[in-house]
């Protein structure tokens, strides 16, 4: 909640006037409000509000007609948030912002002196509204991996990428990135990328200042083509973090760091093997070629080379070939490599020419399903899912299954709204990052790892499965009851493994029955997973599963 009153106060002080762009309602529900006449008869004030603010309508909820500080419970306000919403689709509008402020024990004077309303208790909030549709969503938003060693400029390079800014050598644009963990607290966010930035017929789409949500919201209104990137962690290899970005979200591509003073490191070579056992098309940028000379660089790419080739992929030099044949033949096969620097710019305008046109690979039109990346809660909106859609599309209003729950059930929910980088949005297709605001369950009850489905789906809990997997790090052998963490989805889970000859040595490729130790979660035939304990690391493939019974 907003600790400033500014914007209440303003508000109250105004009131309503025939010639005003405020509006004061206590409460708005479906069935009162959107039946019969009374929802074209509301569309048509809110339209009236619009007019008279230029775009804009104040509409101030939770106060009586005079504008006493009436307060409603969370739920009515969310249900009140919910028919505004369609009050305001009907008159071409859309929310822009909400804030609240809890009227627990509030009394306000009002001019005359006296009391304008007595001890209370719920929430007021203020609604902003404007003129045009939400965000209207498409197919051209294509989301990015990155990963590298830690120091290698991953996050400056993206930095100067989102938002044309050149870095000042110290990192300064690396600081646009610095994403902190209160953010997802502001508000309905499903900011889970830490970077965005787009492109129209002009060309790139910038970001002014990443850290500023309307400079975000802007670039995703106003850009036709979206690029996202999903950080990952380069301070030690394959922490938590880094696998959960590269295995637990819809990406489309993979971009790999490699410092041109430091060459590839273990960790380069294992974030790439991550990246690699998923099957991303990966582009591989030498930064930091403004402080090595040409000889270096040369050396640098060559060891690339090489340790592309030991994986068995083709490395393509697109200062040799060209961005052309870089479009044409990145695949799982042939990976692109670009020279960058963040200080001098040189190499951004053939990344930004990459991201403008390499397709999107993940598009997928099957049914709907989200695995549950974070789980907050907002005052006024209640529980919020946040995470990267993997399949099909979702529309506010849709009822959905939510688990598997501890016991392996399903819980029946439906979305109130659905919100993309900052910007609320009617509908979400595949491979988009959104925040889901659920109702019929409490934020307490969502975990990672869990999944969202169509209310139809008939899901099966699972416990154990089948995997064939490949043993990239082990100590020694790995026998029967080993458990690490198996990342799959957004699943982070402790498992024991029980492979099918007893055991598994360093560069073996084998078969394994996989049983989670705590709980069960939805799991299916082909899905890729990592897993690590300790400096054991490895990669698998689910071949069959065993439903609980």
């Amino acid at each position: 909640m907003s600790r400033d009153r500014a914007l209440l106060e303003r508000a109250l002080d105004r009131g309503e006037q025939d010639g005003g762009n405020v509006e004061f309602k206590e409460r708005l529900s479906r069935d009162v409000h959107l039946e019969g006449g009374r929802r074209e008869s509301l569309a048509a004030q809110l339209r009236h509000r619009l007019l008279s603010g230029d775009g804009e309508a104040t509409y101030v909820v939770g106060v009586t007609d005079d504008g006493g500080l009436a307060g409603v419970d969370p739920d009515t306000f969310s249900e009140t948030m919910d028919v505004l919403s369609l009050l305001a689709e009907e008159a071409d509008a859309h929310i822009d912002e909400v804030q609240t402020w809890s009227v627990d024990g509030v009394s306000r004077s009002s001019e005359s002196g006296g009391d304008r309303s007595s001890e209370t208790s719920g929430l007021v909030g203020v609604a902003t509204i404007r003129e045009g549709g939400v965000l209207e969503t498409d197919d051209e938003h294509v989301v990015v991996g990155t990963a590298g060693h830690v120091d290698h400029g991953k996050s400056t390079l993206v930095g100067s990428l989102v938002t044309g800014t050149p870095d000042d050598g110290d990192g300064a644009t690396r600081a646009y990135l610095d994403v902190q963990p209160h953010e997802v607290e502001r508000g309905l966010s499903a900011d889970l990328s830490y970077a965005v930035y787009g492109f129209d017929e002009e060309g790139p789409v910038r970001v002014r200042n990443p850290n500023r949500k309307t400079d975000r919201a802007e670039v995703v209104e106003e850009a036709d083509r979206l690029v996202s990137f999903v950080d990952t962690v380069g301070h030690e290899p394959w922490l938590r973090t880094t696998i959960r970005g590269l295995v637990g979200q819809k990406l489309d591509y993979g971009l790999l760091v490699v410092a041109a003073d430091d060459g590839p490191t273990r960790t380069t070579r294992e974030h790439l093997g991550v990246l690699l056992a998923t099957d991303l098309p990966t582009i591989v940028a030498i930064t930091k070629t403004d402080i090595v000379d040409e000889e270096r660089i040369e050396d640098v790419e060559r060891e690339v080379e090489r340790l592309l080739r030991e994986v068995d992929k083709s490395p393509l030099r697109v200062s040799r070939h060209g961005v052309d044949a870089a479009v044409e033949e990145i695949s799982e096969r042939v990976v692109p490599i670009v020279e960058t620097s963040a200080i001098t710019m040189d190499g951004l305008e053939t990344l930004d020419e990459l991201f403008d046109r390499l397709p999107k690979t993940s598009q997928d039109t099957g049914e709907f399903r989200m695995y549950v990346d974070r789980s907050y809660s907002v005052t006024g909106v209640g529980a919020v899912a946040s995470g990267t859609v993997m399949s099909g599309e979702v529309e506010a209003g849709d009822e959905l299954l939510l688990g598997p729950m501890p016991d392996g059930r399903f819980r029946e929910v439906e979305v109130r709204s659905i919100e993309m980088h900052y910007h609320r949005v009617d509908e979400a297709q595949a491979g988009r990052i959104v925040g889901i605001a659920l109702k019929g369950v409490k934020e307490s009850a969502i975990d990672r790892g869990m999944v969202l489905l169509p209310r139809d789906a008939d899901p099966d809990p699972v416990r154990e499965f089948e995997a064939e997997v490949m043993v990239l790090n082990h100590p020694t052998r790995i026998g029967d009851g080993y458990e690490p963490v198996v990342h799959l989805e957004t699943i982070g889970e402790a498992a024991a493994f029980y492979p099918k000859n007893g055991r598994l040595l360093p560069g073996d490729t084998g078969k394994t029955t996989v049983r989670f130790k705590f709980r069960p979660y939805l799991v299916e035939e082909g899905q890729k997973f990592v897993f690590r304990e300790g400096r054991s690391k490895g990669v698998g493939t689910v071949t069959d599963v065993h439903p609980m019974e």
